[in-house]
């Protein structure tokens, strides 16, 4: 007997499936690109970011701990010490912007496929990443003292996606 992909469960296809595992790392790599904060900041925003990813394995939601689970079996469980890469994109508004799309097709998606409970999860999952990821680390300041919790850019970025989620 051939053993079924988990996705198949929820009524995805591959490529839908794809979408909702690719976005939470995705969202990540927005959100601390929304803001320039040098590499030790983006190490913390990353750490934090992979930290509420690794963290949604636990959620009441089967869709949430379905998709957290293989996104740490890909890039590795912070759990063991594992990092994420400093990915610094060369046009982080085209980022943004892509990210914010893709929010809005999985939202689409998410209204089409699963009870507003799942997906109300998985949207109030990305908006917690975001938001965890915009306050791991200042901005601003002079040698990490002082600077803003959460710039400006930051919070648009977090604000946006969850207009986009309906969040």
């Amino acid at each position: 007997m051939i053993e079924q992909p988990a996705y198949t469960g929820f009524g995805f296809s591959d490529e839908e499936w794809g979408l909702l595992v690719g976005l939470p790392q995705s969202v990540l790599t927005a959100a601390s690109a929304a803001e320039s904060d040098g590499a030790r900041r983006t190490r913390a925003e990353n750490a934090a970011g992979l930290e509420t990813i690794a963290a949604g394995r636990e959620s009441a939601s089967p869709l949430v701990a379905a998709v957290a689970g293989e996104i740490v079996s890909r890039v590795g469980d912070p759990e063991a010490g594992e990092e994420l890469p400093v990915i610094s994109p060369a046009d982080p508004q085209a980022l943004i912007d892509d990210v914010l799309v893709r929010a809005g097709q999985a939202a689409t998606l998410l209204a089409a496929k699963v009870d507003e409970g799942e997906g109300g999860a998985y949207r109030h999952w990305l908006v917690e990443i975001a938001e965890q990821v915009v306050g791991a680390a200042s901005s601003g300041g002079l040698l990490g003292i002082g600077g803003d919790q959460v710039s400006d850019s930051e919070r648009r970025f977090r604000d946006r996606l969850s207009q986009v989620l309906n969040d």
